[in-house]
């Protein structure tokens, strides 16, 4: 079996490291010394980009489902029908499907298979995969991301990952707007946030983000970048979307995209980390959280 991975960004590049230690890989990045990289380090092949057409499974991982679409433009004269695309983008799921027809025109398979679990989970080998597509492609899939994911959920038809990655994200959005804000409200009363978070983490009110996220990055004041505040922001617009196109009530999930495009043009930095929210709301009450 022979693959392919495009996008060797933070989250690409070490699961690509995982598969090359599986399976024949070729990589291929915008920056080609990255992929130089990741061949000295995993042992894949660095190669030109027409090149990955020679897998048999081709894996992409890019910022957005219209550089998807666009790279799937330049390589449908070179792909060969049989060939499965596996996407970890965290896209959209109308432009997914577009995407996914056109390469059906050449007799390529398409899944949208969104990852979560984070930088660390990818490095670990323990990232989640949701994944919209048929069960046949699934099944010829899943073997090769074994080799980096833990939890593998087949979720639905094409486009049904994205749409659960956008609607996962905005639930992270939620979790980390509403405990910034409450913890604001309990440092303003006198309470000890390294208490208060250590009560709600044995509480109802316990999240990733309590549990995970608030303590190492808020807390710490460290707010280490590792998922920026511009592509969960990209990733409500996409939800909001998702929301559109199914019509259900939603006012919650709504409101929190506004909070976000407020927090990124107010932040003014689209790339600092998305915990960097609590930090204009420190600045809105006039007071840290400690």
């Amino acid at each position: 079996m022979k693959a392919a991975f495009i996008g060797l960004g933070a989250m690409g590049y070490p699961l690509a490291g995982h598969l090359a230690r599986r399976y024949e890989t070729l990589v291929w990045n915008r920056t080609f010394a990255k992929a130089q990289a990741h061949a000295e380090e995993f042992g894949s092949r660095a190669v030109e980009l027409p090149e990955v057409a020679q897998a048999e499974v081709l894996f992409t991982c890019l910022p957005t489902s219209k550089e998807v679409d666009g790279l799937a433009r330049t390589l449908l004269p070179y792909l060969r029908p049989g060939t499965l695309w596996v996407d970890h983008t965290s896209g959209e799921p109308a432009l997914a499907r577009a995407t996914a027809a056109m390469l059906q025109e050449k007799g390529v398979a398409y899944l949208d298979a969104c990852l979560s679990g984070g930088v660390a989970g990818a490095q670990q080998g323990r990232a989640t995969v949701m994944v919209g597509g048929t069960e046949a492609d699934f099944a010829r899939a899943r073997p090769l991301m074994e080799t980096y994911a833990a939890k593998i959920v087949h979720v639905g038809p094409l486009g049904s990952g994205h749409a659960v990655k956008a609607v996962n994200n905005a639930l992270l959005a939620v979790n980390l707007w509403a405990l910034s804000e409450g913890m604001l409200a309990l440092v303003q009363q006198g309470v000890d946030a390294r208490l208060a978070l250590e009560a709600i983490n044995a509480s109802s009110g316990r999240s990733n983000v309590s549990e995970n996220l608030f303590g190492q990055r808020v807390l710490s004041r460290e707010f280490p970048n590792t998922f920026a505040l511009g592509l969960l922001a990209k990733d409500l617009n996409i939800c909001a979307g998702v929301l559109e196109a199914a019509g259900t009530p939603a006012p919650m999930l709504r409101l929190v995209r506004e909070f976000f495009q407020v927090a990124k043009r107010q932040i003014g930095d689209a790339e600092v980390d998305h915990t960097a929210v609590a930090r204009l709301l420190e600045r809105w009450a006039g007071l840290e959280i400690k």
